[in-house]
């Protein structure tokens, strides 16, 4: 989304050192336009997925490090089908962490997955599972709080996420390699 790649230029631009250069691909939304991104990416020695995610569970109730605007890694990837199934080629992919940051795992689906029944902690998002299968092994994702599942009043999402920083995600990016 566009405004996650603003949230991204905001944050490198607070950094008055850095000690890598980047470069800054929409992908867009959703598993087809992700892999589409992964194939036509230019040369680089390390990818990372970064954008807003939504945890199951009540802000309240879950551990301060994954409250409101918080960065997460995804280590730990599945695919969810139309019914909240899991498709055959659904096999959880897991990878080690790269970052210093709390590991959650993470749920693909193309369609809305209900959450009631799923593990607090979840991450549910549409690309995670793509870029984990298409990803080199030095790459990673980093994800930041940006709701949380079920709402229990409805949101408005581009206002809830404005104050969000990603300058947490890019500072842990910055001391990995």
């Amino acid at each position: 989304m566009e405004i996650e790649k603003e949230k991204v230029i905001a944050a490198l631009s607070q950094i008055s050192d850095l000690k890598h250069s980047y470069q800054i691909v929409v992908s867009g939304i959703g598993r087809e336009s992700t892999a589409k991104s992964m194939m036509q990416l230019p040369p680089h020695d390390v990818c990372i997925l970064m954008g807003f995610a939504a945890v199951v569970g009540k802000e309240r109730e879950l551990p301060s490090h994954l409250g409101m605007g918080k960065p997460i890694e995804i280590t730990n990837a599945s695919l969810y089908g139309y019914e909240g199934g899991l498709f055959e080629n659904g096999k959880p992919i897991e990878v080690n962490s790269k970052t210093n940051l709390p590991s959650l795992h993470s749920l693909t689906s193309d369609k809305f997955v209900r959450t009631t029944d799923l593990a607090v902690q979840t991450v549910v998002n549409m690309e995670d599972y793509t870029f984990m299968y298409l990803k080199k092994p030095q790459d990673l994702i980093v994800r930041i709080i940006s709701d949380f599942l079920p709402h229990e009043i409805e949101i408005d999402f581009f206002e809830e996420v404005a104050p969000i920083s990603f300058l947490l995600a890019i500072e842990a990016v910055e001391v990995l390699f």
